[in-house]
């Protein structure tokens, strides 16, 4: 079961969420769907280098440095200078897909996304909420916004992605890694955030 847990904490890693994310708005069926493939795949790639790559190739960097002591970064303290440097490289992300001149709604959420990575880092200087659920709670309110927003039907999509996110907050309990309390309120706050962005 540990070791599902692991996989599953991998699967939905909050790094891959805003990936995740912009492929679903692709999938929905608006206007933004209907964009060229080699621009997809330029939006894909500048957003997959500035939320996943980047973060991740600095952890060495801040391990070596002491700023953390595993790759686990098991306490709030330790969760600080991570979370604080991933979100400059989101806004370089950001940044770049405006100078591209991409659709507005590709934009926004990759603001409301960066917002909700910004309000993670103020919590977690007192508190260790659940990354891993404000990623997912914000894909989730991505979808659910848009859904209503543009009179989609997305109720496939939006039953995946709450089984996804009962699966992931199941494991990060069973990993230890929060209590129930970090979980409910890691998904809340992702969830809230992009839903209503996302929708105005």
């Amino acid at each position: 079961m540990k070791l599902a847990s692991k996989i599953v904490s991998i699967l939905f890693h909050p790094m891959l969420m805003p990936t995740i994310g912009i492929y679903l708005i692709f999938q929905a069926g608006t206007h933004v769907s209907y964009m060229s493939m080699d621009a997809k795949r330029i939006i894909y790639f500048t957003v997959f280098l500035s939320t996943a790559i980047l973060p991740l190739s600095l952890l060495p960097l801040l391990y070596q440095f002491k700023l953390i002591k595993s790759f686990n970064m098991e306490t709030a303290r330790e969760r600080l200078f991570p979370v604080f440097f991933a979100g400059l490289f989101y806004y370089l992300g950001y940044a770049l897909l405006k100078k591209m001149g991409v659709p507005v709604l590709i934009g926004n959420f990759m603001l409301v996304t960066l917002l909700a990575l910004l309000l993670a880092v103020g919590i977690t200087i007192f508190w260790k909420i659940s990354m891993h659920m404000i990623g997912i709670g914000g894909v989730t309110g991505a979808v659910m916004a848009l859904a209503l927003r543009y009179g989609l039907d997305m109720s496939g999509w939006m039953v995946l992605l709450f089984l996804a996110s009962g699966i992931t907050a199941t494991a990060r309990l069973h990993l230890g890694a929060h209590t129930p309390a970090q979980v409910y309120a890691g998904f809340l706050l992702g969830w809230s955030v992009v839903f209503g962005s996302v929708l105005m």
